[in-house]
Formats: C-alpha cells, structure tokens, sequence
C-alpha cells in the first residue's frame, strides 16, 4: 500500500455536506482531501433536487399551456416531450456539475476519485491507498428505501428510475405521499396521467403543519390526483402491463408503475464505521450538536445524521464543521431552524415550530394567524389559493411560519430570517414590502399577528 501525506481534512463523500466542507475548509486554509467514487455534488445534484425541480419547471409550462385561455392566452399543450424534457433536465444538471468540479479544483482541493473506507480514526482506504488525515469527515449521503418484500425492478421504480423515464406512464401508483411522493405525483399529473397516493399515515406531507397537509389534500382533489391516507401497503406484483397494489385492506390499485417513496436511508454499510467504533442507530451515525462522533477526529454530516434530510442541511453541516475544525466555534445548526419547501403544486414552505409543537414548548401564550392569499393581489393574478400561518408567542417571537400556494418556496427566506433572528411581530410589520408581490403577504400576516391588520379580517 501507499500512503498519500497527511491533510487537514479527509472527506468521505462529495454530496451537498462533503463539497461543502472541503470547499470551506479550503478557504480557510485547511489541507483538503475530497473523496468521492461517483460524481462531485451527490445525490442532490445527480438524482434528487436538481433534476426533479427541472421536471417540475417543465410540470409548471404545461400547467400553464393548459389554463392559458382562462387569461384570454390562446395556447395549447400538444403533448410532452419525455426526451426533450430528459435533454433540458440532463443540460442544467450537467452544466451546474462542470461548475462545481471548477470550483473544487480552483480552491486546490485534492479529488480522489475512488470509494473509500474508513480503517481508523485518521485512515480512509480507497483503492489500497491509504488517505490520512488529523480530521475525518463522514459525508456518505442517502439511498432511496424500499419496503421488505418489495424488490425494485421492472415496474417498480425508486425516484432514481422514475427520473429516467423516457416516457410519460398513463397511470402511477406513488407509495408514500411525503415531500418525494407529492413532488413527482404533481409531475405526473401535469404531464397527464392517472395517480394514486397511498399513504399509511393521516395526512399526506405528514411532516407539516396539519393545515397546511388539508389544503395540499383539497388542491390535490381538485386536480384529480387520487391519494388514499390511513392506507398501509401489504404487497404489489407486476407484469408486462403494469403492476397491482394490495394494500392490508384488502383494496386493489392497478397503474402503468410503482414508484417507492418511503424516504431514505443512510450509505454507511460496510464502510467500516462500526469497525472503528464509531456510535450507530439503524444504520444513522450519531453524534453530538457539534457533529461530533465521539471518535478522535471524525465528524459525520448530512444525510446520515438523524434528523431532517435535506441537501441545504447537509451543506450547512459541511460549513460548520469546517469552521469547528479552524477553530471558529461556529453556531449550531438546528433542525428546526432550516427552511424546508416541497415543490409540487401548490409549493408548501414552512421553518420553525407548527402550532402543535409550539404548544408544547409555550403552552397557552402561543398565539397563531392566518393570512389568505386571496387578499393578496399577485396572488390573484397567479390565480393561486392558499394561506401563510404565522405561530407566534405572546409578548414574544415570531417561532414559525408556514405557507401553501403557488410559489412561496421563494418566500421562505424572509420566514427563515423572522424565525432564526428570534424577529417579534412588531419588528416585522414596520418592514416596506414591494407591490405588488405575494412577498406582502408576509408583511400583512406580521401586521396581523401585531394586532393591526389592513388587508385581513382581525
């Protein structure tokens, strides 16, 4: 074996928290090795965010072609495209991943192409070289779960599949309505099949404020995007036509595929982590709130830290744990303080506490609002429904805010900043929003919460 020299910090993995840190480390003049056996960026950038927003931008066009006329537009939409669609999602994707490997390179970040193990607190081996470091970083990332039994293959997709269909599917049965499962049933739905959700939970998007999962139910009858809650899975079988569903009722789904978007699990099998002691739960490295293992040097981030599985949260980790290793004591990074937006249509965005968790915390001095965007004139000019929930604390901060209706993911950087600077109503509502924008609607929801509505009821 050969032994490379020693670096500031060796990362296993150059998903959204490896790339990060190592891009970060570099800056602050840390020695950086960057490990990686597929593509820089990860899943995020090669089979998970990026593409599947590109698929919904392309949702969006041909929702538009189809209610033009309701604006006296006279368009049509003659058919999608599926190759078309793959060759813009594929360009986007590819030309955002020539950007990054630029980036790496240009701050000396030494990429090993290869994948790693870990063999000890300062060894990562990859391809019987030996990579050592004073700092290890775990940054392995996700994989798509199925359920036992259910084997993928065929017809039976996870997202990674679904997002190389080359055409368009009649009909889908999606199992599991969470952030996945509603984001490609919009899709579908707007390139014109048949969906079906099934979900064993109450509510589709489970995660979120309740109301904001009934209105995304309401939207989703409207559309006629079928979903069944309360619904446990109990097997499927497929054939050269399509696939049937089975659920623990007894009830039957037939549809053109499956997709499987039961959420995803951590890449740490067999990577040597249990070996070298470091702490695991269900296959989840665990750490402390400084994303310490509690062996030596090594870190872990992202995806394979419990907790919310988001590719802005792994890059933050990676950020923070580059400046913890430079020795910048950086703030922690809570799960309830990061933004999270689903992109089907109606968008949802949401940070914070929901109503329910705030209860919890505060009790009876929890106070809530909700402003309707049907008092918001862009919003009508969208010819989007929807509302913005402010939770809020009496003689206290504005602790969560959550938003339903046709682009608010791009709102949610004012929420986040209400939320995570701890912003009292009566901060906010002084604050000049432009006109018209559906960003008001957040200022009349903090006007509201302030005791001084204008375009709300009080």
């Amino acid at each position: 074996m050969t032994e490379s020299p020693e670096y500031d910090i060796v990362i296993l993995g150059a998903g959204s928290g490896g790339y990060a840190a190592a891009l970060r480390g570099a800056q602050l003049g840390l020695k950086v090795a960057l490990i990686e056996g597929d593509k820089v960026g990860g899943t995020c950038l090669h089979r998970g965010c990026i593409p599947t927003k590109a698929l919904l931008h392309a949702a969006e066009l041909a929702d538009s072609a189809k209610e033009a006329a309701a604006v006296g537009v006279q368009m049509s939409l003659d058919g999608i495209d599926m190759g078309g669609v793959n060759k813009y999602k594929d360009g986007v994707v590819a030309r955002l991943h020539k950007g990054l490997e630029g980036l790496v390179a240009s701050r000396k970040v030494e990429l090993i192409r290869g994948w790693g193990k870990l063999v000890d607190e300062h060894t990562v081996e990859v391809d019987g070289n030996q990579v050592r470091g004073k700092n290890i970083v775990l940054a392995t990332g996700s994989y798509s779960r199925s359920l036992p039994g259910l084997e993928i293959g065929g017809r039976i997709l996870t997202s990674e599949q679904a997002l190389q269909l080359d055409v368009v599917p009649k009909s889908a049965i999606v199992l599991g309505g969470g952030v996945i499962g509603v984001e490609f049933a919009s899709v579908w739905k707007s390139f014109g099949a048949d969906v079906t959700i099934i979900e064993a939970l109450p509510h589709l998007v489970p995660n979120e404020e309740e109301s904001i999962s009934k209105t995304l139910e309401r939207s989703f009858k409207k559309r006629k995007i079928t979903f069944k809650t309360n619904t446990r899975f109990a097997s499927a079988q497929q054939s050269d036509d399509g696939v049937v569903v089975t659920t623990e009722n007894g009830e039957q789904y037939e549809a053109e595929i499956l997709l499987v978007a039961i959420g995803r699990g951590p890449v740490t099998q067999d990577l040597g982590y249990s070996e070298v002691g470091i702490p695991m739960d269900r296959g989840y490295v665990l750490t402390d709130e400084r994303l310490r293992t509690g062996i030596g040097n090594i870190f872990a981030v992202g995806d394979i830290v419990p907790g919310l599985q988001l590719a802005h949260r792994g890059f933050a980790h990676g950020i923070f744990v580059a400046e913890e290793i430079a020795g910048l004591n950086p703030a922690v990074v809570l799960d309830r303080d990061i933004p999270k937006v689903t992109y089907c249509e109606p968008e949802i965005a949401s940070v914070g506490l929901t109503e329910a968790q705030a209860r919890e915390e505060y009790g009876d001095a929890v106070k809530t609002i909700d402003y309707n965007l049907a008092g918001n004139g862009k919003s009508q000019i969208l010819k989007t429904t929807g509302f913005i929930k402010l939770v809020g604390v009496h003689d206290g901060p504005i602790v969560g805010v959550h938003m339903i209706g046709a682009r608010v993911g791009e709102l949610i950087g004012e929420g986040q900043l209400m939320v995570n600077w701890q912003a009292y109503p009566q901060d906010v509502a002084p604050l000049i929003h432009a006109h018209p924008t559906q960003n008001e609607a957040l200022g009349e929801a903090a006007l509201a919460l302030a005791g001084k509505p204008l375009h709300a009821h009080s």
